[in-house]
C-alpha cells in the first residue's frame, strides 16, 4: 500500500526501485566493499543508492553521459564512460591491484559479462540482473580455477516494497528526475516511443 502523501510520479518508480533493491540485496554489500555497478539506468541508479546505504564504496559505469551526471548525483563515489577509458585498469588502481569486490551487471551487454569477470577479485560476487536479446559466452575457467567467485542471479523483488517506500518517505531513496517525462493516457503511442530511452529518458 502506497503513503497517501507519496506523489505519483514518485509513487511510479516503486515496482522498479523494488526490483534494483533485491539486485543489491542479493550482492550482500557491506561497508568493506568497492562495487562496480555496470548501466546508470533506473535499475543501476537504486542499485547505486542502497550500497550507499550499506557503506560501500561505489563505482558505476555507462556509455550516456546524462545517466552518469545522474549518478554523481545520486551519490556515486566514482563514474566511468567505459568508451572512454580502460575500466580494469582504472578499477585496478581504486583498489590496489585487486579488482573490486562486487560486481552487479545491469545492462543486458555481453561485453559487459565478459568486463566484470576480467575486473572482479579473486573470490568477489557477480550479480547478473539483466536480460539478453542472445546467449553469452565466457571462459568459465575465471569464475572457478582462477578466481573462485560466487555468481548470484537477481530478477524480481521479493519483500522489495516496503523497504523502497519506506525509505522514500524518509527521504534516503532520491527519484527526482528518474521519471523525465509525463504523458496523458490517450498519447501512449509517443509514450512508449520515449520510453525506449532513445530519446534520453529515464522513465516515462
Amino acid at each position: 500500500k502506497l503513503p497517501d502523501n507519496l506523489p505519483w510520479e514518485i509513487a511510479a518508480t516503486v515496482e522498479p526501485y523494488s526490483i534494483g533493491a533485491q539486485v543489491a540485496h542479493r550482492g550482500r554489500l557491506t561497508g568493506d566493499d568497492t562495487v562496480l555497478i555496470c548501466g546508470a539506468g533506473p535499475i543501476g541508479l537504486i542499485i547505486l543508492q542502497v550500497a550507499k546505504m550499506k557503506g560501500a564504496r561505489v563505482a558505476i559505469l555507462d556509455i550516456v553521459e546524462s545517466r552518469l551526471e545522474k549518478a554523481k548525483e545520486f551519490g556515486a563515489d566514482l563514474v566511468f564512460n567505459p568508451g572512454q577509458c580502460d575500466i580494469d585498469k582504472e578499477i585496478k588502481a581504486l583498489t590496489d591491484g585487486y579488482g573490486c569486490d562486487i560486481y552487479i551487471e545491469a545492462t543486458g551487454n555481453p561485453a559487459s559479462v565478459r568486463q566484470g569477470l576480467t575486473v572482479i577479485r579473486k573470490l568477489g560476487t557477480f550479480v547478473e540482473f539483466s536480460v539478453f536479446g542472445s546467449e553469452t559466452t565466457v571462459d568459465w575457467s575465471i569464475i572457478g580455477d582462477r578466481k573462485e567467485l560466487d555468481i548470484r542471479g537477481s530478477h524480481l523483488s521479493p519483500y522489495a516494497y516496503p523497504f523502497v517506500i519506506e525509505n522514500m518517505m524518509k527521504g534516503n531513496i532520491k527519484t527526482n528526475g528518474v521519471v523525465s517525462r509525463i504523458f496523458k493516457l490517450e498519447d501512449w503511442e509517443k509514450a512508449f516511443e520515449y520510453a525506449t530511452g532513445k530519446y534520453g529518458d529515464f522513465k516515462v
